[in-house]
């Protein structure tokens, strides 16, 4: 039953965005990997997707290449990131064959008017205790 490229944007079939197999996060993260990350320049892009509870989501580049994979590990600053916001990251190649890119040092540069949480926040609502 697979229907390709008829999912509407605001369907919640969201698996044709590709999440790399073994995820990796900043710790996970080779020397060398990180060392090509943190010598790419910064480019904009704009949040296209955040799940705080899964813990990644997605960034649509400026220059409409295609969307980039998000590790929360690798979000800088103390606020949670939401759909819309601005932000600078730099291209990290994805092992083994590095063909594939995610977004590392994520740093939100232009919130959306929505209120944002921040990381010590938690994400229940409601409960203060």
């Amino acid at each position: 039953m697979s229907s390709s490229g008829s999912v509407t944007p605001d369907s919640p079939n969201k698996s044709l965005l590709q999440i790399p197999s073994p995820i990796v996060t900043r710790r996970t993260r080779t020397k060398s990997t990180t060392e090509i990350a943190s010598s790419n320049p910064e480019v904009k892009g704009k949040v296209k997707y955040f799940c705080r509870t899964k813990g990644h989501g997605f960034i649509t580049p400026e220059d409409g290449k295609e969307d980039l994979f998000l590790h929360i590990s690798d979000i800088e600053g103390e606020y949670v990131p939401l759909e819309g916001d601005e932000v600078t990251y730099r291209l990290c190649p994805i092992p083994p064959k590095r063909e594939k890119f995610q977004a590392t040092h994520v740093r939100i540069i232009n919130f959306t008017p929505e209120v944002h949480h921040r990381w010590d926040c938690k994400p229940e609502e409601g409960s203060h205790h």
